[in-house]
């Protein structure tokens, strides 16, 4: 394949856009808008309307190119960024087209770009990594890491990662060299860092319980700084602690990676109902609560609804103010007191269909949408058309160096 192509995007999931001479659009991962690249021999993959390829040569690099700091996304490719080639700036006005293009495409809605608020940090912003096993049939034989974007069956021992908290990365240097005291067959690592600095590790196996959690706990105390908490998780079952002290904390529970930033979202989202004083308001797919703690701290009488008992127990007891329900929020709205206002922050699969029904064949006055996918989000917010207008969009990096975007829609009843 001899093509010279320019790149002249970015697309959903972070590979640059260009095309090739017969038409069809290529997406070419790890380039940046303004590269010119020679497609890699063979590598070219066709399909009627498009093509995917990798690079074989930039014959000349995008001013909007850096350097990417982190060993493991040059030598592995790991998949767990998308975006360290290009610069901050560039990475901002990526999502904001990514965004701006998916609603038009999507949601056929008639919406320029959005601004976009760029993060309190570029790196070391996550409070928590998942990571997954390889193993070989004994403890010492396990790879423990990440995928390459382009081997996703494969795994790559992970040294260090340059976007997770160095308090998580500090126990996971001490961690590599104990792996045997890790329940056996692991299957899947996850390190997590709660709200008073206590390191969670839940380590998933899918044989006997993990019976010497408390010494691998001891192992590390003279080494890391900060509490120690051990979850084992069976396969298909409920997390438990089994080392360390049981606070109550639901280190399985959902909860936005990058803390800072999330509160900042939330907060410019709970901002734009206005005046809730006395009002009821839903905060559905509430998680542990914080959407909650800002409703109640503006006067509201919040109901928050999520499937998940474990978050919704931690959110009860830390807020007794609001109102805590565990169900799946499809299947509870009908008892559920009329609103004035709603806040709904569903998972990446969007708004359960029952859901939008409800909202639009029963308008609340304002409707506030935090999405973590554009394509979900444009879908829904097409279905909410029907009885709402969008009135602002504003997009948040809680992502940086990943193709990943946060997204907060303000509707108001048609």
């Amino acid at each position: 394949m001899t093509d010279l192509v320019t790149i002249n995007g970015i697309a959903v999931g972070g590979d640059g856009v260009g095309r090739l001479s017969d038409g069809r659009v290529v997406f070419v991962p790890r380039t940046v808008p303004g590269d010119r690249i020679r497609l890699r021999e063979g590598s070219l993959q066709g399909h009627r309307n498009y093509a995917r390829a990798e690079v074989g040569e930039i014959v000349e690099a995008s001013p909007g190119r850096v350097t990417p700091p982190c060993p493991h996304y040059v030598n592995d490719h790991c998949g767990g960024c998308q975006l360290q080639h290009l610069a901050y700036d560039e990475q901002l006005k990526a999502k904001r087209s990514i965004v701006g293009d998916t609603l038009r495409r999507i949601g056929k809605l008639d919406l320029p770009d959005p601004e976009i608020v760029e993060a309190l940090e570029e790196w070391r912003y996550r409070s928590k990594i998942s990571m997954d096993v390889k193993s070989v049939g004994r403890s010492d034989g396990l790879t423990v890491g990440l995928h390459p974007y382009d081997r996703p069956n494969f795994v790559f021992p992970l040294a260090d990662c340059h976007i997770t908290d160095f308090r998580l990365m500090a126990v996971w240097r001490e961690l590599r060299s104990r792996l045997a005291l890790l329940p056996q067959p692991l299957t899947r690592l996850t390190l997590r860092l709660d709200r008073e600095e206590r390191r969670h590790i839940i380590a998933e196996s899918a044989g006997e319980p993990w019976l010497n959690a408390e010494a691998l706990r001891g192992a590390l105390h003279d080494t890391v700084d900060g509490e120690i908490v051990c979850w084992w998780q069976p396969v298909d079952g409920a997390a438990r602690v089994v080392a360390g002290p049981a606070t109550g904390f639901p280190a399985t529970a959902f909860e936005q990676v990058n803390p800072g930033m999330g509160i900042i979202a939330r907060r410019w989202a709970v901002e734009q109902l206005g005046d809730v004083r006395g009002q009821t308001v839903w905060d559905l797919y509430g998680g542990i609560g914080d959407t909650a703690a800002l409703l109640v701290e503006r006067g509201a009488n919040a109901v928050s609804v999520d499937a998940d008992e474990k978050a919704v127990s931690w959110g009860r007891a830390r807020l007794p103010a609001a109102r805590f329900i565990a169900a799946r929020a499809e299947d509870v709205l009908p008892s559920l007191p009329a609103p004035h206002a709603v806040v709904v922050n569903p998972p990446r699969a969007g708004l359960h269909w029952d859901v939008s029904l409800r909202l639009t064949s029963e308008p609340v006055s304002k409707l506030v949408y935090i999405s973590c996918d554009p394509a979900t989000l444009a879908r829904d917010l097409q279905r909410l058309n029907v009885n709402y207008v969008v009135k602002q969009v504003r997009a948040f990096d809680l992502f940086p160096q990943t193709a990943h975007v946060e997204t907060v829609a303000v509707l108001e009843a048609a």
